[in-house]
Formats: C-alpha cells, structure tokens, sequence
C-alpha cells in the first residue's frame, strides 16, 4: 500500500477533542522524570515527537508507563554510564533533553533522523562547550561529556526559543545559581512561558531579568501527583481553520488562558472574517465572508501552513511577515507552502521572510506533504474547499504529531481513499 490518500471535498461539521498539546507534553515529562516523586499526566494519546522525548527520558532512567489516557512517570535512577538518547526527527527533544542530559550525565550520545540534523543547534552547543560540555562532532550524531556547570549563559533569543527552555530546564539541575543572558530579543516568547509555567508548577523559581533570566540556587523538582496536559492550540488550529473554510468545526478542550501563543488563532479568524465563537473551553468556527489581510508569524510560525489555507479562499491579499525561521522547520514550510498552493490550482508567491497568497479559492489536484506533518494537515483542510478531489502523498508525516488526524477529519464528516 502507498503513502498516498485522496480527500474527497466536502463540508465538515461536528465537535472533536483536542489533543495533548505537544509543547506541554514535552517540558512536564522532562520535569516529571526529575522530581521526587512519581507523576501522572493525564493525556490522550501520543505522537512520534512526544514518544521521541519518552525514549530518551528512559534512555536515562526514567520510568514511564503509557497508558490509554495517562502516562505515569518514575523520576530517573541509576542513569547509565553512557545513554543513546534517539531523537527522532524532533527539534524540540532533540534542544531540550540535549542541555538536561549535559546536566545529568557523565557522557551521552545523540542521534537523529529526518532533517534534523540539518537543523540549527551551534548557538546552544556553543553555550554548552563554554560550561564545561565537550562533544565530539558539531553535528548529529554526537556524543557529548563533562557535566554542565551552573553560571552564566549568554544565547540569542532571536533563533529559537527552545534554546532557552532546554537551558532552563537543565540549569536547575546543576544546583547553583545561573543566568541565562539574552543577546537579543526573544521571539516566540509564548513558548518560554510555557516552560515557566510548567517550572513554577514543579516548585521551580525563575526570576526574569532586565536580560534575560535567573535560576537561583538549591532547587528541586518536586511533583504535582497529577496534571492534566493542556489541550493543542497548534493542532486545533487545523481544524478550526478548516471549519473557516466551510462547514461548522468545535474543538474542545482548548483552554482560553493556556500559555500557548497558538490561541491567538481565534483573533486571527476573525481577522479574515470568520464566524468563532468560544464557550468555556470549547472554540467553533464557521465560514464567513473571507477577507485577504497582513499577518505577523512572528510570534506564532506554526500557525501559516493553516492560515495559508483560509487566506486561498479569501477575497484579496494575504501577506503572512517575519515568518524567516520557518525555512528551518521539518521542510522550507515557506516554500512548501508556496508549492502546496500552486500544486492545488492557486496563486501564491514566497518572499525572503514570508509568503504571499492571493486569494480566489483552489481547484484540487496532487501535492506531496515533504514529510512535514503540518504540510499534509494543510492540504487536507484545503480539500474542504477544492472543486476537485486531493490527493496526498506522504500523509503519514502527520503521525510526528497528530496520529489521529484523518480519524478526526472523518470523524467530522470527511470522505477519504487511502491508497
């Protein structure tokens, strides 16, 4: 059977439940592996990213049980002396546990799959080699020594911000006081919140500086029990964008006051002129009078691959800026969108930071996902609103992230063929 699966247009309705947000996933493992006592978080399901992060926390001896709706982890013992830890193709594991296992471990080897390799980590490997960690190899695979002492840290906040989470996740670990000093401005900073609010959540203090940020000395994780994952504002976006391209879509479980900077998705449907209305922790969309309009990525990259979709279909101009970092991403997601659209009939043109969609609706055809799961979920929303059928190869990239995503698209009504 081929990787290929065709989407037949039509208009979904229907209410679904948002998955574990991945963001969340990732730093309350992290933290739960490294407190007192064991933790549960309570979640549904999983994803290869989130499995990627569980692989290397038991690399190092952790205990994680997964179950339907749980998983429940044993904090590390007996680390080994020289743990593989296999990231996968996950840029978040491989920047977060990198600086945690240099906190941890007397020596450590990493490896990767995909394209991340290619993707940036000289900045915090940098960082690292100045606080005592040797590697053998400037990119993956590598192994690397010498534990990371407490001190000073000076990295760039305008590259990546899980630079920043890994280093204050693993700096506590060091027992002393350190800093990290931002050498310039901090961009997706809702992510770096997250991080804090998971810390503060484990009894963790960090003080924000005049430049960056304080991790005082004597610190312990120290377990919540049970913690509920917050819900995926990410994810959701792709359904609630494919409900502004026709049809009625109600995520739930999607917290208004969740840290995530994904939640600006409902602002941003409105924009174009979507019908969103919230109740509790329930969002819905439905289509409207669609309107081109300019939007800042800066903050919220994760979210152009679906509003590309609603910007095809709206009436005008769409100029998505400041959307750069996006060409490091699991492909060139501005030139992959660029020929997404192209691909299904519409017009669209790339710029050096962003991308430029003009708007008059898509017509169907064969695109390929680039092995990037949000490519795949954009096309397939895109069908909603195609006159012709789509078909995707490569679909099963949305298991990085989001496994269930083609039960949930035909759980709300969605007619697909896989091949």
């Amino acid at each position: 059977m081929s990787d290929k699966i065709t989407v037949t247009p039509s208009l979904l309705c229907g209410k679904v439940a948002a998955i574990p947000s991945k963001s969340d996933a990732h730093r309350l493992l992290i933290a739960s592996a490294f407190a007192d006592r064991p933790t549960t978080l309570m979640m549904r399901g999983s994803s290869e990213d989130i499995d990627a992060t569980i692989g290397c926390l038991r690399a190092i001896g952790a205990g994680i049980d997964k179950q339907a709706d749980r998983v429940v982890v044993t904090p590390v013992s007996n680390i080994p002396p020289r743990p593989l830890l296999d990231c996968r193709e996950s840029g978040s594991t491989l920047r977060f546990m990198l600086p945690v296992a240099a906190a941890v471990c007397e020596s450590a080897a990493f490896v990767g799959q995909g394209r991340l390799p290619q993707r940036p980590i000289g900045e915090l490997r940098e960082a690292l080699t100045g606080g005592g960690v040797a590697f053998s190899s400037d990119r993956l695979p590598f192994e690397i020594s010498g534990r990371l002492n407490a001190g000073d840290y000076r990295l760039p906040g305008g590259i990546s911000s899980q630079y920043i989470t890994g280093m204050l996740m693993a700096l506590p670990l060091t027992g002393g006081e350190s800093e990290i000093i931002l050498t310039d401005a901090l961009r997706s900073g809702a992510y770096v919140d997250i991080t804090l609010d998971v810390l503060k959540r484990f009894g963790i203090e960090i003080k924000k500086s005049h430049c960056g940020y304080l991790v005082p000395a004597g610190q312990r994780y120290r377990s919540v029990g049970q913690v509920d994952v917050d819900g995926d504002w990410s994810n959701g976006a792709f359904l609630l964008c494919m409900g502004a391209i026709g049809g009625s879509v109600t995520v739930t479980g999607l917290r208004a006051h969740s840290p995530q900077g994904d939640k600006a998705i409902t602002d941003l449907l409105r924009r174009f002129g979507a019908k969103v209305t919230a109740d509790g922790d329930s969002v819905t969309v439905s289509g409207g009078r669609l309107v081109g309009c300019e939007v800042d990525i800066d903050e919220t990259p994760d979210l152009l691959p679906a509003l590309a979709m609603v910007a095809a279909f709206a009436e005008g101009e769409t100029r998505f800026v400041n959307g750069e970092r996006l060409r490091i991403k699991e492909s060139d997601r501005l030139a992959a969108c660029a020929d997404l659209l192209h691909d299904l009939g519409g017009d669209a043109e790339e710029t050096a930071d962003g991308l430029i969609v003009r708007g008059g609706g898509l017509r169907g055809g064969s695109t390929h996902g680039q092995g990037d799961h949000r490519i795949v979920m954009a096309a397939a929303i895109a069908a909603v609103g195609c006159t012709e059928e789509v078909t995707i190869t490569g679909y099963g990239a949305v298991n990085k992230s989001y496994p269930a995503f083609f039960e949930d698209y035909a759980a709300l009504g969605g007619k697909l063929c896989i091949q």
